[in-house]
């Protein structure tokens, strides 16, 4: 499924940000969490250090899958609200 930056998405779909835009699975790798959350495009070392200090405070849970660590899209927009209920700007 190839979408263009111009195309209108309606329904359920969610998209990954990036380029090329791509649909956006329900349990998503570490890269991908962190291009869902944007963490990419913020001024930190390491994104992924971001994730795991989100994970050791409670704020994000993670799911094993064989040996590889994976987030479903549910608990990063949990964190996404608990974040903006927390610190709403």
């Amino acid at each position: 499924m190839k979408i263009h930056k111009n195309t209108t998405i309606t329904g359920h779909i969610s998209i990954l940000p990036g380029d090329p835009w791509q649909p956006c699975p329900e349990l998503l790798t570490e890269e991908e969490a962190i291009r869902y959350l944007r963490l990419d495009g913020i001024k930190t070392k390491d994104s992924a250090n971001t994730l795991r200090y989100y994970r050791r405070k409670g704020l994000l849970r993670a799911t094993q899958v064989g040996k590889s660590i994976r987030f479903r899209r549910i608990e990063l927009e949990r964190l996404l609200e608990e974040l903006t209920e927390t610190n709403p700007r």
